[in-house]
């Protein structure tokens, strides 16, 4: 299982950086998490999938436009991602 982690520029530090980049190094994720313009020595990242984390952004701003998963009123985890579903797939077709 591959999977890839992006976090914005401005948690960046150096003690913080280190530790996120071995927790997710541990949990085998492959971290993307750019580096500020002004260090020494930049860590590399994927630069394209970096720039496509805005898409992941943007949809998770349109499910937040939904009351129903905004707060969250379903108590069981089963129903409130069914919930989560149905707001994507019409977010998707609309």
């Amino acid at each position: 299982m591959h999977q890839e982690h992006s976090q914005a520029r401005q948690y960046e530090s150096h003690l913080v950086c280190r530790r996120a980049r071995n927790a997710l190094a541990d949990r085998r994720i492959t971290a993307c998490i750019p580096s500020k313009a002004n260090r020494k020595v930049p860590i590399p990242h994927d630069v394209v999938l970096y720039k496509q984390r805005h898409k992941i952004e943007n949809m998770f701003g349109k499910l937040k436009d939904w009351r129903r998963i905004h707060t969250r009123y379903d108590r069981c985890a089963h129903t409130f991602f069914s919930s989560i579903c149905i707001a994507a797939a019409v977010i998707f077709w609309l």
